[in-house]
């Protein structure tokens, strides 16, 4: 820690002077207040909007399970649905098409004529 510059020497002196006038009631009073703010340092701070998170996230669930299940016969609907893709790329047992970089090019057409 550095040596206190002059000011901060003659700031500290003439608030300690002033202190020293208040009367007994009045630094009750200040002591009290700096020990309720000290002992709010202490406790987490809430964060009101966390509380909402869940709520949101319920939420966006439940649209996009209505997004995902409306309309099932819809002809544009496509043939999986995009719980089957992920139950596929979940899936550990499922082969490694392109571990070791064969037959990417038969993939790579097979993708394309899905497409089309």
């Amino acid at each position: 820690m550095t040596d206190p510059t002059e000011f901060e020497k003659r700031t500290r002196e003439v608030l300690d002077e002033s202190a020293g006038r208040l009367d007994g009631r009045t630094r009750s009073r200040l002591t009290q207040a700096r020990h309720a703010a000290l002992a709010q340092l202490e406790q987490p701070a809430r964060h009101w909007w966390r509380s909402y998170v869940p709520v949101g996230a319920a939420a966006a669930v439940a649209v996009l399970a209505v997004v995902m299940w409306t309309n099932p016969n819809s002809p544009d609907r496509p043939l999986a649905s995009p719980v089957d893709d992920i139950e596929l790329l979940a899936d550990a047992d499922a082969p490694d098409f392109v571990d070791d970089g064969e037959d990417l090019e038969f993939y790579e057409w097979a993708a394309g004529e899905v497409e089309t």
